[in-house]
């Protein structure tokens, strides 16, 4: 994967998009069984391990505690035998997997420090559930200018937890520092997200006792001891969406190989009622465009609602849909910096802070730009843009190969932390699209 921060795309559109995709690993579940890795000293096997951005930091988080770890196409093998290094003090790139390394460095070490660092440009992630957890569950926390510090001089001990909202980070972090715990952890108001299924398969693997009740809760039993594992990682479903809305969007064909029509329920609902079409096959979906498209009204929510994740391509696909769409943005309070740019391409958007939609959101009394109008069609025209962080950036790929004219896109490195050599990828799907340095 390139890393060269003045590397760009080159995109010239305006024409329909077909052939066949293949799925990479999830990100969001790549990089956090990677972490689970950690938590013994045997070897751990990861197949469909995605070469992106993210999971390059995560590699070097586990080299600087300790790991050994070997590539070898989308095979990463990786053992810990002890952990030699409890203190993270700066990693090569920014993303918010390091706080999650702490569960495994309590268990093994009794102790952890990992930086404070940042993500996607998506507005605040406060951390203050992963803290309280952890606290909770005996360590002692301390939150300096720039690291989380925690102790457990008398080990950790299971507990009950609510989470105040369904947080996938929070989530992952109570279930990997409790299944080494004594006793029993419930975690109520849990995220139950498809990648951290994935994780619970991989703990389970391990020697995990992990239950799923109904009503978001989710029972640990400490164990004493886990072991290794290999496990192949879920496919990408944001990847999945990205190619399904480029192809409605450019009146194009594209079978996503590897897409699962269990992770995408929600999305193939809405896929349809815009306008797009949708044939379930034995190793993928394949998409299309049925009819003109109309205007659509989404919400964003935790799994199994809209994924936040999804909404920056859809938004893409509305611009060319008849009549006035809303996005109401529920999940994160600042996510439609994007839409500048692609006003700047020609759409007509406009965000406003108002709930525009049905759910109970969290942002209804705040200032917070969480909702958005789409009004369409309109013709989207090349332009120069910079990406602000990876969900956006596919927005700003997907409308460059919508649009009429040649479009500039950097900032790539953002995306390439999430998407696996994603121009190679769409120039075999027919787009016309360039890295230059």
């Amino acid at each position: 994967m390139p890393n060269s921060t003045d590397e760009h795309f080159i995109v010239t559109g305006g024409k329909p998009i077909e052939g066949t995709v293949k799925l990479a690993g999830a990100k969001n579940a790549a990089t956090k069984i990677l972490v689970a890795s950690l938590l013994t000293d045997e070897e751990c096997v990861l197949e469909n391990f995605p070469d992106i951005g993210d999971t390059r930091i995560v590699i070097e988080l586990c080299k600087i505690l300790g790991s050994d770890v070997a590539v070898d196409g989308s095979t990463v093998t990786i053992r810990t035998k002890a952990i030699t290094n409890t203190k993270v003090e700066t990693l090569s790139r920014k993303n918010r997997i390091p706080i999650l390394a702490l569960g495994p460095l309590l268990t093994r070490a009794g102790e952890g420090e990992v930086p404070i660092v940042g993500g996607d440009k998506i507005g605040p992630r406060p951390v203050d559930m992963h803290v309280e957890a952890l606290k909770l569950l005996g360590a002692d926390v301390e939150t300096t200018e720039h690291s989380y510090k925690a102790r457990a001089p008398h080990g950790l001990k299971g507990t009950e937890i609510t989470l105040k909202y369904p947080s996938v980070g929070a989530t992952e972090q109570v279930i990997m520092t409790s299944v080494l715990a004594r006793g029993k952890t419930i975690l109520r108001n849990a995220a139950v997200e498809p990648e951290i299924l994935d994780l619970i398969k991989v703990l389970q693997k391990m020697g995990a006792i992990i239950e799923l009740g109904t009503n978001r809760v989710v029972s640990i039993y400490g164990v004493e001891k886990l072991k290794g594992f290999r496990h192949r990682i879920m496919n990408d479903r944001n990847e999945a969406v990205s190619f399904a809305c480029l192809a409605v969007a450019t009146e194009g064909n594209i079978f996503v190989e590897g897409a699962e029509q269990e992770h995408l329920i929600t999305f193939l609902n809405s896929i349809r009622r815009v306008g797009g079409e949708y044939d379930v096959r034995e190793n993928g979906i394949r998409f299309w465009r049925a009819r003109p498209l109309t205007g659509l009204k989404i919400e964003t929510d935790t799994h199994p609602g809209f994924m936040t994740d999804w909404q920056q391509p859809f938004t893409v696909l509305l611009t060319q849909s008849e009549g006035a769409s809303v996005v109401h943005e529920t999940v994160y309070e600042d996510r439609f910096g994007y839409t500048k740019d692609l006003n700047f391409m020609g759409a007509n958007i406009r965000v406003g802070n108002e709930c525009l939609g049905d759910l109970p959101c969290r942002f209804k009394d705040s200032l917070s730009p969480h909702s958005a109008v789409i009004t369409g069609p309109t013709k989207l025209h090349g332009r120069e843009l910079t990406v602000p962080d990876i969900r956006a950036g596919i927005a700003h790929v997907i409308a460059a190969v919508v649009a009429e004219g040649t479009s500039t896109i950097r900032g790539i490195a953002e995306l390439d932390r999430g998407y696996e050599q994603i121009d190679e990828r769409l120039r075999n799907l027919g787009a016309d699209i360039e890295r230059k340095s």
